[in-house]
């Protein structure tokens, strides 16, 4: 069954994905139409997302940025898809990077863990180790359907890439750390973990939620760069990137100023232009139930 629907799928997402760029968006507007106005795809968790996070705002604001959000949503999704045509000439006018050498400084003295949200266009940020001297990683989630997580990796892979799972990130890590292997590692650190699982909690847009510090407890260990990556949206289709370092030495931090820095360069970035983040994750489910153990 996952191989007859990845035979069905994977023509269509091909022609997509060389339409020309008005077609293209063309298709981007008919799909915000079908999710937003027709199916109502997770309208309602949007918008409770975006009471919880901006209080003070009207509800007729708040659903102007839920609508924007969905066609920037709609617009990730396809520019994903263009990601399988997308030559490395047009990405790289297209995601304009505008510090790099700040990155490739660092990257001649330490291995670096990547860090960004779940804004603007993140899929894009892998095409950044085109222009890298070292070994490129990007962390993600594995997909349920063979072919389609086989297909990702194919289409990551393009630009210099290696995908590897979260499962298999700690040990690749250590791994190159022990054998001298200089790397950039490319992690989307903003979700909710799993309530079971969550060892920290603090304030992220004004609520208490329990929050990913994986990245911290590899940098402080392994002695690692973290260095966060500000994507802004400049226009449909175009998006600038910004290095901002947070530690070159993580073994020489205190304890959760890695992840309290993530924490804070994420929320001003939400903050700035809250329709670009990804507001369809339920990642305040979790707000207030901090356990005894961290209170």
């Amino acid at each position: 069954m996952q191989l007859l629907v990845f035979i069905l799928v994977y023509p269509i997402l091909w022609i997509v994905s060389i339409l020309p760029y008005t077609l293209f968006y063309g298709v981007s507007n008919v799909m915000y139409f079908l999710v937003y106005h027709v199916v109502g795809y997770r309208k309602k968790v949007v918008l409770d997302n975006l009471k919880l996070t901006f209080p003070n705002k009207t509800e007729n604001e708040l659903k102007v940025i839920r609508a924007n959000f969905f066609k920037h949503m709609c617009d990730m999704f396809m520019e994903m898809v263009k990601t399988m045509s997308l030559s490395k000439a047009a990405v790289k006018k297209r995601f304009n990077v505008v510090n790099i050498e700040e990155l490739k400084a660092i990257e001649k003295e330490k291995s670096i863990l990547l860090v960004c949200a779940h804004y603007a266009n993140w899929e894009w940020n892998v095409s950044i180790n085109n222009i890298l001297d070292t070994k490129g990683y990007a962390v993600y989630q594995k997909i349920g359907n063979k072919y389609f997580d086989k297909w990702i990796k194919n289409v990551r892979s393009r630009w210099n890439t290696t995908p590897i799972t979260q499962k298999d990130t700690v040990k690749t890590v250590i791994r190159n750390e022990k054998n001298g292997v200089r790397s950039v590692y490319g992690m989307v650190s903003d979700q909710s973990p799993q309530y079971s699982k969550a060892m920290y909690w603090n304030n992220f847009m004004g609520l208490n939620v329990p929050i990913h510090n994986g990245a911290e407890i590899l940098a402080r260990k392994l002695d690692l760069a973290v260095v966060f990556i500000k994507v802004s949206k400049v226009k449909r289709g175009y998006y600038n990137a910004e290095f901002i370092p947070i530690t070159l030495a993580g073994k020489e931090t205190e304890k959760n100023y890695i992840t309290k820095e993530f924490l804070r360069l994420t929320e001003e970035q939400i903050r700035e232009k809250p329709e670009y983040y990804l507001w369809t994750h339920k990642r305040w489910k979790h707000a207030g139930k901090t356990p005894k153990f961290n209170k």
